[in-house]
């Protein structure tokens, strides 16, 4: 909802003393008018036609406008566009999401594992109306990519934007424990009766500070459902690399590559919690995660009003700034009075 209003109307109130110089300026007759005494008019011919009263009064509105210009532009106009609070039925849901570099393994469309996780979340977050959804990226490190919102285009811009730990310039491995203590942390404060996490990874926990035993115990003590989903195969694969050659073309190659998914960990991960595990080792097998959180109980959401202001004032400073020079201008040349 936008609207349109004054950010400084107090200065409005220089309008009063305007008023009364434009009164003086334009209004009020002179009783007594100067008397030069030449001998002759000769040297004032050229000046004919110039000064004449009604060009004057008009220079001096024209001035006395600038300055009403330059009085708008004090008082701040601007647009308020704003959204109004709303009560919402939702939940509270983080999604974690693995980046290292074996999601690069390409046995999932459209192109390979990470771009099936991507998909298979824009698809699942364009299908939310009112649940606050945040994001947490890990590999060797885990960081938030979006704290829980409202606001999907956000999400939904961020999450195209994902990319492998390599080309994000973190430490590659994959730090399950980590990663649990992070999601949990974006969902420790959360006052929704149905806390969920979404985790996802192709690998087991071979790095981070955190043991993923740990990591489960700080979630189970939030009250958080895991749902665990394990992607791509087990077993011998092969994993793009990327190199330039002499000329800085990008050469594709391949290398061998053990891919294991920990399904008994991330069994236990789903179980412990109260949540499930999905094994997707094709594209189309995540759709059961869907039907499974639409079923969970959801909270009353409050989603507060926001106001984004624009605004107009350097518009009217420019036009009032215009004017006046213009006025000055024309003062100095066409309309100045005598030699």
């Amino acid at each position: 909802m936008s609207q349109y209003l004054w950010g400084q109307p107090v200065a409005f109130l220089l309008i009063i003393p305007w008023l009364v110089v434009a009164y003086f300026f334009l209004f009020r007759k002179k009783n007594h008018r100067a008397a030069l005494k030449i001998s002759h008019i000769a040297g004032f011919k050229k000046w004919s036609g110039r000064g004449r009263l009604i060009f004057q009064k008009a220079n001096q509105l024209l001035l006395l406008i600038s300055v009403l210009f330059f009085i708008f532009a004090l008082a701040r106009p601007q647009r308020a566009d704003s959204k109004v609070k709303r009560t919402l039925e939702g939940l509270d849901i983080v999604i974690v999401l693995d980046i290292s570099d074996s999601m690069l393994i390409e046995d999932m469309k459209p192109i390979n594992r990470i771009e099936s996780a991507k998909e298979t979340l824009t698809n699942f977050i364009k299908q939310r109306q009112s649940d606050r959804i945040g994001v947490v990226i890990f590999a060797g490190e885990a960081f938030t990519l979006v704290p829980p919102t409202l606001d999907y285009q956000l999400i939904l811009s961020r999450v195209e934007q994902i990319t492998t730990a390599a080309q994000a310039r973190i430490k590659d491995g994959t730090a399950l424990g980590v990663a649990m203590a992070s999601g949990a942390a974006r969902l420790k404060d959360s006052q929704a009766k149905s806390r969920v996490m979404i985790f996802m990874t192709d690998g087991e926990n071979n790095s981070g500070t955190i043991d993923p035993e740990t990591g489960l115990e700080i979630a189970k003590g939030y009250g958080i459902k895991i749902y665990t989903i394990g992607m791509g195969r087990s077993g011998p694969t092969k994993i793009p690399t990327y190199t330039r050659d002499l000329f800085g073309n990008k050469i594709k190659r391949y290398q061998a590559f053990e891919s294991t998914v920990n399904d008994e960990l991330l069994s236990q991960m789903a179980q412990v919690t109260g949540g499930k595990y999905f094994r997707a080792s094709k594209e189309d097998s995540l759709a059961g995660i869907f039907k499974e959180i639409n079923s969970l109980e959801t909270t009353k959401i409050e989603d507060n009003k926001y106001v984004r202001y624009e605004e107009f004032f350097p518009y009217f400073a420019l036009i009032g700034l215009c004017l006046f020079l213009l006025s000055r201008g024309l003062g100095l040349s066409l309309l100045k009075v005598g030699p």
